[in-house]
């Protein structure tokens, strides 16, 4: 026995001696470093052109308020824009933008919500396999055709309900409206990966101590896709303020400027849905479209316009990362 072990022990050391030594050393993969300058290219050309746009938004913005016509505390204060008399105040443009937000978002957030639901936990793959593509096609539809869409389909619709008097041919609420119906893929879609995401876990020990699939879904599952449906929510107000066609079709095609804060809220008009407006996207078209020279001031403040539009789709993107920090949940 001992000679055995003794025979053993020799032939794992002539072994061992013999095989040449295990290399630890990186290789050196060329095609793995040719991919990974060619991805962290990709990354530098994107944040350049941020940087770019800004760097010409900044440039051409802060050349606009130089401008011995324009004073920043009217900028922001006073709610009437007429350039071409020395008006500069920026509200009605702004408040007319939000508007449209604001109702689109009532279109798409509940309808976004409940489709997202349906199929993520209602539906049967027959019943996905048939909404799925409908809701791709209504994101395929080229947004100008959403413009006339409002114009001479949702507008008619107002103005039956409400009235001809009290809804104008050219009105913010049939643009907000369709602009809901062009976000709402874009919810839905965020949403239902929020969703599906939930651990099928959470769902059965729900099932387990006798909650009903309703409670299951509003009471377990949305709270815990609730960051993902949040940064749904803020990349589709991102998408709404952002539009350009579809209000510049049937929001209006000049601002609803007021003398004084006083006259602007009195019976809310400023604030009117139904009542013609220009956004910010819509006066750009609109001017940009026209016969400006380089050296107006219409043509510099659409500058000022769009450097405005930029902070707030960036303020936006910035409350939607700290919102799926915040709400972020990790299962194991």
């Amino acid at each position: 026995m001992q000679s055995e072990l003794s025979a053993s022990a020799t032939l794992a050391r002539n072994v061992a001696t013999s095989a040449p030594p295990f290399n630890l050393r990186r290789r050196v993969r060329i095609g793995e470093r040719i991919i990974q300058a060619v991805l962290f290219f990709c990354s530098a050309i994107s944040v350049f052109t941020t940087a770019g746009i800004l760097y010409v938004l900044g440039r051409e913005a802060l050349l606009f308020f130089q401008l011995p016509e324009v004073n920043i505390l009217d900028t922001i204060t006073k709610v009437k824009w007429q350039p071409a008399i020395g008006e500069f105040g920026i509200w009605p443009l702004l408040i007319a933008t939000l508007t449209t937000s604001f109702v689109a978002m009532l279109i798409a957030l509940p309808l976004g919500l409940m489709i997202a639901i349906y199929l993520s936990e209602y539906a049967s793959p027959r019943m996905r396999g048939i909404l799925k593509p409908v809701l791709e096609v209504l994101a395929g539809i080229p947004t100008i055709v959403y413009g006339y869409f409002a114009l001479t389909f949702m507008t008619p619709i107002l103005r039956n309900i409400f009235g001809d008097g009290v809804v104008e041919i050219y009105n913010t609420a049939s643009a907000g409206i369709v602009i809901g119906i062009l976000i709402l893929p874009l919810v839905t879609s965020m949403s239902e990966d929020a969703l599906t995401a939930v651990p099928r876990s959470l769902r059965e020990a729900a099932f387990g101590l006798g909650a009903t699939k309703l409670e299951t879904s509003v009471r377990i599952v949305l709270p815990a896709a609730l960051s993902g449906i949040a940064a749904a929510v803020i990349v589709a107000m991102s998408r709404a303020v952002g539009e350009t066609m579809v209000v510049a079709v049937a929001a209006g095609a000049g601002p609803r400027n007021f003398n004084s804060w006083g006259e602007a809220f009195t019976n809310f008009g400023i604030m009117n849905p139904f009542k013609a407006a220009e956004t910010m996207t819509g006066h750009i078209v609109r001017i940009s479209g026209g016969d400006l020279s380089y050296d107006s001031i219409d043509y510099a403040s659409l500058f000022a316009i769009g450097l405005l539009l930029f902070f707030m789709t960036l303020g936006l993107n910035i409350i939607s990362r700290i919102i799926v920090a915040r709400f972020r949940e990790e299962y194991d």
